[in-house]
This record gives structure tokens, C-alpha cells and sequence, in this order.
């Protein structure tokens, strides 16, 4: 995945350095889930901002949950550095993370995926934005 705006949407793209991507993470997490080896209020915990969020802004993913394989998922991304919101910054549209880019000072951006129908949360991939992202 790229850092560019294309990044919110989850369009497939080159890596970038700096980049993390926690899909392994997720995989082991729903494995055990699966098993039975996590509960469901172990592995659906998604605070009640962030559920604010992918409910007024989040952008669907066209998956189903793996958990409760009900709700549909969506993305949320934050942007966390200086000058922001000590809360971070929910990116609502590429325009926004372009600006972002833009900055001088070193940002990072979390990509997330939830399911506000059974809390489910999971952060895929973090990435630099801004001078951090140069």
C-alpha cells in the first residue's frame, strides 16, 4: 500500500518505507477467535470514538465481518503528530490526507478496519505522512 490518498480507499499498491502492515497479526487474532481461543469481548473492543467514527465516516470495505459475519467492515483512518489533536485526526477524504502530505512535520497515519455492528476492530497498517513520508 502506498501513503498516497488511494491509501484510505485500500487500493492494492507499492510499499513504502516506513511502512507497517499488520495483516499477519489479523489473521493469527481471527484464527484464534475461530478456535476458540479468544472470546468475542476479547476481540471486539472498539472504543466508543472509534465506533463514532466508522459509523459517520468510515468507508466500506464490501467485507463481512470476520467475527460476527453479519456487519459489513470499514476503514477508518487517523492521523497522529504534532499539532494535532492529541486524539489524532480522522482523515474523511484523500483531499484531507493529500493536505497532510503536504506538511513539514513528521505525521503518522493508522488505517483501521471495524464493525460497528459487533465492535470488531483491527489496525491494518501504519504508515509516515507528511516530512516522515519524504
Amino acid at each position: 500500500m502506498t501513503t498516497r490518498p488511494q491509501s484510505l480507499a485500500g487500493v492494492a499498491g507499492t510499499s513504502s518505507p516506513g511502512q507497517i502492515d499488520y495483516r499477519l497479526v489479523r489473521s493469527r487474532v481471527v484464527d484464534e477467535f475461530q478456535r476458540g481461543r479468544l472470546s468475542r469481548h476479547e476481540v471486539c473492543d472498539a472504543q466508543p470514538e472509534l465506533l463514532r467514527a466508522a459509523i459517520h465516516c468510515g468507508r466500506p470495505l464490501g467485507q463481512d465481518c470476520p467475527i460476527c459475519e453479519e456487519g459489513g467492515l470499514v476503514l477508518v483512518s487517523y492521523v497522529f503528530g504534532a499539532r494535532l489533536p492529541a486524539h489524532g485526526r480522522c482523515v474523511t477524504s484523500a483531499r484531507e490526507l493529500a493536505r497532510l502530505e503536504r506538511r513539514t512535520d513528521a505525521l503518522t497515519g493508522y488505517l483501521v478496519e471495524v464493525c460497528a455492528s459487533c465492535r470488531w476492530n483491527h489496525l491494518l497498517r501504519s504508515f509516515p505522512v507528511g516530512a516522515a513520508g519524504a
